[in-house]
């Protein structure tokens, strides 16, 4: 996938809803069409969205400690 993709289907959200469309067109063909060609692609299609979203789909990176700011006065303050 390109990084704009990657950047598009970052929510989670719209990968459920891409690979539920698929599903259903999936098993509306498979019920009603009968057709070995689009069962063929539909099923193609739910195999692609599960592999690339939910299989090999880049995870968040953590926070690493350099990304985190530092303390304004990180030493306590002394009483006279």
């Amino acid at each position: 996938m390109k990084e704009s993709d990657v950047k598009f289907f970052r929510p989670l959200w719209r990968r459920l809803l891409v690979a539920a469309i698929c599903v259903t067109w999936f098993a509306f063909e498979a019920v009603f069409g009968h057709d070995q060609l689009w069962i063929v692609l539909s099923g193609a299609a739910v195999a692609y969205c599960a592999w690339n979203f939910f299989l090999k789909f880049p995870k968040d990176q953590p926070a690493t400690p350099a990304a985190i700011p530092p303390a304004d006065d990180p030493a306590p303050p002394t009483q006279p």
